[in-house]
């Protein structure tokens, strides 16, 4: 049997929102993934260690505070840092497609902007990780 892609979701800095993160957290539980939610106001060392005792495939990182170019280049950095190179990151939020872009060259596999469908991040993370087409 194979294992469950385990998806970590996270909400970096003060950004007191998480609506869409419990959104995107039921709708990969409903395909099957393991998700572990950390809650609000995490800080990037708080979330690379919760991906590493948790083993997980994917950090999901769901920022709207504006702080998304200096937050999740560090959570990358920190999983590198930990030995988690193929733990595939990705972000949703508020992001100008500029930042988005920047977030990418940096290692975030996708970012995803408001109103972004559940079924294409689903299909996404499946496709990042095992091949699956979209």
């Amino acid at each position: 049997m194979e294992r469950k892609i385990r998806v970590l979701i996270a909400k970096p800095g003060l950004d007191g929102h998480d609506r869409g993160a419990k959104v995107v957290a039921r709708a990969l539980r409903d395909a099957g993934m393991e998700v572990i939610y950390t809650g609000l106001r995490q800080t990037p060392e708080m979330i690379a260690e919760a991906a590493l005792q948790e083993d997980v495939d994917v950090v999901g990182i769901s920022i709207l505070s504006g702080a998304h170019m200096t937050l999740v280049p560090r959570v990358v950095e920190l999983l590198r840092a930990n030995g988690q190179s193929n733990v595939r990151v990705f972000v949703g939020g508020i992001i100008p497609e500029n930042d988005a872009a920047a977030l990418r060259e940096k290692g975030v596999a996708a970012v995803y902007g408001p109103g972004s469908a559940t079924s294409q991040i689903v299909a996404d993370i499946q496709n990042a990780l095992h091949g699956v087409a979209a």
